[in-house]
């Protein structure tokens, strides 16, 4: 797709300019001679505009392709490491098709839905992509990634209340150049890359970009003929084309598609019984307790391991595993036209669509309670298709001391998904072994007789949704004449959104369940800046943001929500010193919403009804319901980044969040609507990154020696936001050694031949816990990729 299909083709990564992890990007401008061993400046766009990132007003992190070589990120996943400490990527449930991507707190539980947005805006070369879904795909040549931290509601529009990931591609440039890169690893890895620049041609100027990724995968599955987990195959292409006509009108248009192949991360079981109950047996299918015990546990069949702090390399019990496939596509147009030297028009045309086949049986054994000859492995199966459109007219300019953007903005989407969760596996009556149960079923579907093949499947949920939103849009920063220090900044945002949806299918029969939602709103911003001296600047803002209403179609009925809005207010200060040997960037802020969208949710795993005999009609269901909180949900943070070069040669860096946040206790609709805590999932309170590169001339050519390392760390988070329970804190670190830019010839083809490690220690966490079992069975996880390692060449021609 293009979301992450980005960040692949990122293939090459975090611009050193405010977060640590990075180097000079291609998107920096070369510094003035005399700071030419200084930290360099950074160009960004976040307001519309090329303006230095120190003289943004904004809280922004810029991701370069440097970055991306030295972390070695192939897709948007790779940056859940912690390389941007505001920054949260996970994976929905243990998918890797499916993302959670969050910024300053702002991080849905479950945004994996037809009906309902993202708290942070997704983007690439400016069109919104409006699904979660296809977010891990591989593709593009990318020129940086902006990630802009707080609410961005003016100029980014809806669903951007923690910020905004703003991915801009190279363009054409109609000059011949290329690059090739290939490469190997661990895990039977394997990498290709062909980036190629056609001579303009008519006025018109082409340029190619193709991708390939592939891993085996990491936990190994004992079924045969049957994928193992953390597995992925992607691979994609992009074709691009400037047109120049006539001097000051340009018109690019870019098609992508990109295909991804997975397996989810592996869930296992950590603890069983950890609340020390007494073990039953069982009569037939009742567990029987021991005489005088008023409860106790299921025993636990011997094929099946408590695994405990151990990333388990096999499954102890095989399942049926088929590969999720995503397949994204994409088409824009972005065509600028100088009316005067100071005024320009620009539109953004884009067509996007995203089609998924979800086979998720990450689970086996460890979330269903052992039953003899009962029915295990929640076969998680799913179909989903996502069209969209967006137009955006965009009129930029500058008169005297006021710069200036306005625009109109219109987006529509249409998604449907199907839904069903079949057992794949069956006990035998005392656990000691069990039997694949066929895909496919004869007679009359039900919960109780049901296959995983299409025609055999007993579908939970079918729903579709439509969603039109339209938007006007206008800021401005003026500089008064004789006070050229001082920045006054206004803006606002007027958004009407329109959603309406229908659940036709519940539990294999159909339905008529709909919804609407319309509603218009208006965000509001304004900044006042301040240069204290030509590299030191400092500011205040206000700002707000709006997250849509929906309907969550994991509801039997398709139940609805409101929307929720969010109010900031940061300060900021961006310095470089010591002749620009060092960058120090700080921000705090306070932020508070307002109906803040909370999910409950129930996976019912009891095989048969309390007389232990009747099987359960909605065995393997899963439901969730939305909540807007009451009252005011509270967000408060620090962050901090440094760059700093002592020496020629040597780059030192780091970058520190902390982060607050606390939900009002919310109405659970699952317990009769009692008030039930809830927690803001994978933020954690302390997040720190750190980095150091060192490059040396080898030679007396361009070729140097270049070392990187990064250490990534953040403290323990809420995975689930229904449960108190918290997953390990995480430590990473990412390692590459290159030898750059050897010369080939005298035609400037140079080669880099590089040896990278992730996780470079083999470090093993739980990212993503649940207890929800606790009383029946004990608490299953997920645990991080092991270490990956690889050697990789490339050459520019």
């Amino acid at each position: 797709m293009a979301g992450s299909a980005m960040l692949a083709a990122l293939t090459p990564g975090v611009a050193r300019a405010e977060t640590p992890a990075a180097a000079p990007a291609d998107a920096t401008t070369p510094a003035a001679a005399d700071d030419v061993n200084g930290v360099p400046d950074v160009v960004v766009t976040a307001t519309r505009r090329e303006t230095n990132l120190q003289k943004t007003p904004i809280a922004i992190s810029v991701v370069d392709p440097q970055v991306i070589k030295d972390r070695h990120i192939q897709s948007l996943i790779d940056l859940a490491d912690g390389a941007i400490p505001s920054l949260r990527v996970a994976t929905f449930e243990a998918r890797q098709s499916a993302l959670t991507v969050g910024i300053r707190g702002i991080v849905p539980f479950d945004q994996n839905q037809t009906a309902r947005d993202t708290g942070v805006g997704v983007y690439i070369d400016g069109v919104n992509l409006g699904r979660s879904q296809g977010l891990n795909a591989a593709l593009f040549d990318v020129e940086r990634v902006e990630v802009l931290r707080g609410p961005q509601g003016t100029l980014f529009g809806r669903n951007t209340e923690g910020g905004a990931l703003s991915i801009v591609t190279k363009a054409p440039t109609g000059e011949f150049d290329g690059r090739a890169t290939a490469g190997f690893g661990n895990y039977g890895q394997y990498t290709g890359e062909l980036h190629l620049d056609l001579p303009e041609i008519a006025n018109i100027a082409f340029k190619l970009d193709g991708l390939v990724q592939h891993q085996n995968a990491t936990t190994t599955n004992p079924l045969p003929g049957n994928y193992g987990w953390n597995y992925y195959n992607r691979y994609g292409g992009r074709l691009s084309a400037l047109w120049k006509p006539v001097d000051g009108l340009s018109i690019l248009v870019a098609y992508d598609q990109a295909h991804d192949e997975n397996t989810p991360f592996y869930s296992q079981l950590v603890t069983y019984n950890p609340k020390n109950l007494p073990v039953g047996s069982y009569t037939g299918t009742k567990l029987v307790c021991p005489a005088g015990a008023a409860t106790c546990i299921a025993p636990l069949p011997a094929l099946v391991q408590a695994a405990g702090d151990r990333r388990m390399k096999a499954a102890d019990i095989g399942v049926p595993q088929q590969l999720s496939v995503d397949k994204t596509h994409g088409l824009s147009s972005t065509i600028k036209y100088e009316i005067t030297p100071d005024l320009e028009l620009r539109s953004i045309t884009a067509w996007r669509g995203v089609d998924t086949s979800q086979w998720d049986n990450s689970g086996g054994a460890h979330r269903t309670v052992f039953v003899p000859n009962g029915k295990f492995s929640r076969y998680s199966l799913s179909d989903l298709r996502q069209n969209q459109f967006s137009q955006e007219l965009q009129l930029v300019g500058h008169a005297g001391g006021l710069d200036y953007v306005a625009g109109l903005y219109y987006y529509t989407e249409r998604a449907e998904e199907a839904a069903a969760t079949p057992s794949s596996n069956q006990w035998n009556a005392d656990g000691t072994g069990y039997t694949i149960l066929s895909p496919i079923v004869t007679g009359t579907i039900a919960s109780g007789n049901q296959g995983w093949a299409y025609g055999s499947r007993y579908v939970q949920r079918d729903s579709w949704a439509k969603a039109h939103s339209y938007a006007a849009f206008a800021q401005a920063t003026w500089t008064p004449a004789g006070a050229d220090a001082l920045h006054l900044t206004v803006g606002g945002r007027y958004t009407k959104d329109k959603r309406k949806g229908v659940l036709f299918t519940v539990q294999n029969k159909p339905t008529n369940y709909g919804f609407r939602f319309d509603n218009g709103r208006f965000d509001p911003m304004a900044t006042i800046a301040y240069d204290l001296t030509p590299n030191a600047h400092v500011y205040a803002k206000y700002a707000t943001g709006y997250r849509a209403g929906g309907a969550n179609d994991r509801s039997q009925t398709f139940a609805s929500f409101g929307p929720e809005s969010i109010k900031s207010y940061e300060v900021g200060a961006k310095m470089d010193l010591f002749d620009r040997r060092v960058r120090l960037n700080l921000a705090g802020y306070i932020m508070d919403r307002k109906g803040t969208q909370t999910d409950f949710d129930n996976v019912d795993t009891r095989q048969f009804l309390a007389d232990g005999v009747t099987p359960n009609p909605t065995f393997n269901l899963h439901t969730e319901e939305t909540r807007n909180a009451p009252g005011m949900s509270r967000i408060r943070g620090i962050e901090a980044d440094l760059t700093v070069r002592p020496v020629d040669g040597v780059t030192l860096g780091g970058a520190y969040s902390y982060t607050y946040t606390h939900v009002p206790a919310t109405p659970n609709p699952f317990l009769n609507n009692a008030l039930y805590q809830v927690y803001v999932v994978y933020t954690p309170r302390n997040a720190a990154s750190a980095y150091a590169d060192y490059e040396v001339p080898v030679g007396g050519g361009d070729t140097k020696l270049r070392f990187h390392i990064d250490g990534n760390y953040g403290s323990s988070v809420y995975s689930f936001q229904n449960e108190s329970t918290k997953t390990d804190p995480t430590f990473i670190v990412n390692g590459r050694i290159a030898l750059a830019d050897i010369r080939l010839n005298d035609h400037g083809q140079r080669f880099t031949l590089a040896a990278w490690s992730r996780n470079l220690f083999n470090n093993a966490f739980i990212y993503r816990r649940s207890a929800a079992n606790a009383l029946v069975l004990g608490d299953y996880a997920n645990f991080n990729a092991p270490r990956t390692m690889g050697l990789e060449g490339t050459i520019n021609f």
